[in-house]
């Protein structure tokens, strides 16, 4: 090996321009956190935390860094003083150099917008919002200009000024390394780079889990940069994340009887041993002829915005139909996404750490919806929606799933408002009130859902129809008094229908608005409204623990129909007042299992954390019980399960 400076130079001299790229993105990278950091101050607890934030997030950084430059790098060792071949790989070098570089810096551009929304760095939503371009880059034009424009200038500089510095590093003319050093800097660089990217001895290389340290998602998430973040998720799109890898072990056997126990049913209830949450459920209502349902989905109304809750007073027209409504006031939505939303209200599945089941290959089709029960016994069943049902993959799963048929934005002739995700609120219920008609012509039951949008980003919706709250008018507060708005006009135009004497409704949110708390699992975060209305439905103030899990169940006796059925919620007109709910709620990774007043947190390759739930906040707790920590555990890992083994169905049902 060499013994002078010269020497030394020579011999990494093919690795020059990785160093300098080594170099360059380490300081931009631990730039870029450091800022994200000092913005964020007040999530950061401790002196410690940010030592501990900033040394993980150099091995983080040093661990993308390697595998970017890794096998590149041993490649320009092993064709170092090749002509032709070096002449080429330089050149392909600066470009690979470049187009890291700013892919890099182009997603730490993306993050502060990216964390004011979603609280945490870039991850697979990132990803799943870029297979609707239309909406998304409508979205950004209409509400986000300026984050736009920022993000576009800084990537055209970075382009500029990467290309410009990485050719400046050109080996081409500089003294290679001589044919007997080039094998042993192979095995040193390749060494160093498998170290680096693994960044860990242990079994594991290291991974967000292993630089999670605090209870707070998004200080975690500091930890990680923006690229690492997103392509971690991509992995873990490609290889569905399964709660069986991240949660505690627990047997199949036990994971069923632990089912059944949170059920409350008896053994002789359930019909199938291929299907092991398949059940009778006798409907408590009897009527001549099944009524019809209509769901009516709200996007991201959370509690918050409710005045009848407690919130906002932004929903004047919802809480006009409480008193004459069965009103939830203590519901949690299971998750913070709409196909979450929908998975929970439309088959009663329970949240998973992988994506919904409205997205994932394996429920697309012999999947149990309440539309393919419904069908099953006569109803005519579609899904109403202003925007395009392609997005977040609902028309696939939908049609493939019992539904005869759907509206969307393409199906409104000359609607009054269309904003970037579609026709306006109003638009969408004068629009279904029309189809409710027409279906009531026909002496046929019909389930209906109806699916809102005028609350959301950015917060598009006609003008003159509400008195703003605030301003400007495209805040989200203006959007979800429009949306209440349009609730009212809908149920003005119903109540003055023959279908409204045979139809029951429920008015539900997805999921609240996105959340900033700090929580592992912020709970005031999943608190929804919900109302069940119409003739017949008596009034009622329900202050009991409920799930959106437990809504499919309960509107089934609401309308008078028996049936067999997988799903495990419960059927809210069978228990008293004194009923204890449960409430399950997917968060990222988390999942939070709440139950009198105590909760279990479920995160990835840890062991339980348990807490007691008052005034809105989580404090660590001893007192929770082992059957609550064996029920938290037991559902994540059905959902898991039953959906891996396709036995999520009613294929005995006639």
């Amino acid at each position: 090996m060499p013994k002078n400076k010269n020497s030394w130079l020579r011999v990494l001299s093919p690795l020059k321009p990785y160093l300098c790229f080594l170099a360059l993105t380490l300081l931009c990278l631990s730039l870029s956190r450091l800022l994200l950091m000092i913005w964020k101050y007040d999530r950061i607890d401790s002196a410690a935390d940010w030592i501990t934030l900033l040394g993980f997030g150099l091995r983080i950084d040093i661990a993308s860094i390697s595998y970017i430059i890794g096998i590149p790098a041993v490649i320009s060792l092993l064709i170092s003083g090749i002509p032709y071949i070096n002449r080429i790989w330089d050149l392909l070098t600066r470009i690979w150099l470049t187009c890291t570089f700013v892919l890099l810096i182009f997603m730490e551009a993306s993050t502060p917008p990216f964390i004011e929304e979603y609280s945490l760095r870039p991850n697979r939503l990132f990803v799943e919002y870029l297979l609707y371009p239309k909406e998304v880059f409508s979205m950004l034009i209409e509400g986000h200009k300026l984050t736009l424009l920022l993000t576009s200038l800084i990537s055209t500089i970075t382009i500029i000024l990467a290309y410009q510095f990485f050719r400046k590093q050109s080996i081409v003319k500089l003294p290679q390394p001589k044919w007997f050093e080039r094998p042993v800097l192979v095995v040193i660089i390749f060494c160093l780079a498998f170290l680096g990217a693994r960044s860990s001895l242990q079994h594991r290389p290291i991974n967000p889990s292993y630089t999670a340290f605090t209870n707070d998602p998004l200080v975690n998430s500091l930890t990680l940069n923006s690229t690492y973040s997103l392509m971690y998720a991509v992995s873990q799109m490609a290889d569905e994340v399964s709660s069986f890898e991240l949660y505690p072990e627990m047997s199949q056997d036990r994971v069923i009887a632990e089912t059944h126990k949170a059920m409350g049913l008896d053994k002789d209830q359930f019909t199938s041993e291929d299907l092991p949450t398949l059940h009778m459920q006798q409907a408590t209502q009897r009527f001549d002829r099944p009524k019809n349902l209509v769901i009516i989905l709200e996007e991201s109304l959370g509690a918050q915005f409710v005045g009848s809750l407690g919130g906002l007073p932004l929903t004047p027209e919802y809480d006009k139909l409480v008193p004459e409504a069965w009103s939830f006031n203590n519901l949690y939505a299971t998750g913070t996404r709409s196909v979450r939303g929908i998975e929970a209200v439309v088959t009663g599945f329970v949240p998973t750490p992988a994506r919904s089941t409205v997205k994932l290959p394996n429920s697309q089709t012999n999947f149990f919806t309440i539309a393919k029960l419904l069908g099953k016994q006569g109803y005519d069943t579609n899904f109403i929606y202003g925007g395009g049902a392609h997005f977040d993959n609902m028309k696939t799963f939908f049609l493939g799933n019992g539904f005869n048929s759907i509206i969307e934005e393409k199906d409104f002739v000359n609607p009054e408002f269309v904003g970037s995700w579609g026709v306006s609120d109003e638009d969408l219920f004068t629009k279904a009130n029309q189809d409710f008609v027409a279906k009531s012509k026909t002496g046929k039951p019909f389930f209906s859902l109806v699916f809102s949008s005028s609350n959301h980003d950015p917060f598009e919706f006609p003008d003159n129809k509400i008195e703003l709250y605030n301003t400007p008018k495209a805040t989200r507060e203006n959007a979800v008094k429009y949306a209440d708005h349009a609730i009212g006009h809908f149920f003005k135009l119903a109540k003055q229908e023959d279908y409204w004497k045979d139809t029951v409704f429920l008015v539900v949110a997805d999921h609240d608005a996105r959340t900033t708390r700090s929580d592992l699992v912020p709970i005031p975060s999943f608190h929804i409204p919900a109302l069940i209305i119409g003739d017949g439905i008596k009034p009622k103030s329900d202050s009991r623990l409920v799930s959106q899990i437990d809504l499919a169940p309960t509107l089934l006796s609401l309308i008078g129909v028996d049936s067999e059925h997988p799903m495990i919620g419960q059927d809210l007109t069978k228990v008293g007042d004194n009923y204890v709910g449960r409430a399950i709620m997917q968060f990222n990774e988390n999942q939070a299992f709440l139950k009198d007043n105590k909760v279990v947190i479920l995160q990835p390759k840890k062991s339980p954390k348990t807490f007691s739930y008052k005034d809105l906040t989580l404090t660590p707790s001893d007192d929770v019980s082992e059957d609550l920590i064996n029920q938290a555990i037991a559902h994540p890992l059905l959902g898991t399960w039953l959906y891996n083994e396709k036995r999520y169905d009613m294929r005995r049902s006639k």
